[in-house]
């Protein structure tokens, strides 16, 4: 199982953030018409403490896209815990004990480190694992980071997987020639990223499984 726990950095200044996270959280995670990754949300986001939200999650593909998005959005630490967790399962995500969720805990006080570059961490049941995991998503964050408002703008209308649009329809929706929308999606790392996204789910995976002994 994978345990995200998100903390809102700098709520003093800003205010609490945790409603709006919630709802664009409960989004995407349960998309009208996608009901795998519906399925990955074994129990739902939530408020634990504080400006602290949490949520347990039965896919990592579905922790990297929902990590992704949160780094993306700014103002969050994220931390991933991969692990096993108590059953049976409580009805709510604060009740919930177990590796996962201590992991997720020693994850979120990681990526609050002022020497991260991205606030997100992974910790797992396999910590050789977990780092590896831990790079690839930070790696993915940092360049997605560099995009210019032009760039994303691209990428998020050219997402939606088998439903995607043709890019001459792109070149429509944005008002501008198919040209463009090839050089914007190249300079955005577009087909890049969603090469990495793939490793780090599997090795999201790789470190919610103990390592075997020598």
């Amino acid at each position: 199982m994978w345990v995200l726990t998100i903390d809102q950095r700098g709520s003093r200044r800003v205010g609490d953030r945790v409603p709006e996270l919630l709802e664009t959280l409960g989004a995407l995670a349960h998309g009208p018409g996608d009901d795998e990754r519906a399925d990955g949300v074994v129990r739902p986001f939530e408020r634990t403490v504080g400006d602290e939200v949490q949520g347990l999650l039965s896919d990592p593909r579905v922790a990297v896209d929902l990590a992704l998005r949160v780094v993306r959005a700014g103002g969050w630490s994220v931390g991933i815990g991969c692990g096993a967790v108590v059953r049976p399962l409580p009805d709510s995500t604060r009740a919930g004990s177990g590796a996962a969720f201590v992991l997720a805990r020693e994850a979120v006080e990681a990526a609050k480190s002022r020497a991260r570059s991205v606030p997100l961490a992974v910790r797992g049941a396999d910590p050789s694992a977990a780092a590896d995991a831990e790079g690839v998503l930070v790696l993915i964050a940092a360049t997605t980071a560099r995009r210019t408002a032009a760039g994303w703008a691209a990428v998020d209308a050219a997402e939606g997987g088998a439903d995607a649009p043709r890019q001459d329809e792109l070149a429509a929706r944005l008002g501008i020639t198919q040209q463009a929308v090839s050089q914007r999606l190249r300079t955005a790392l577009w087909a890049e990223e969603r090469a990495a996204r793939p490793a780090a789910a599997r090795l999201l995976a790789l470190a919610a499984a103990s390592p075997r002994p020598a």
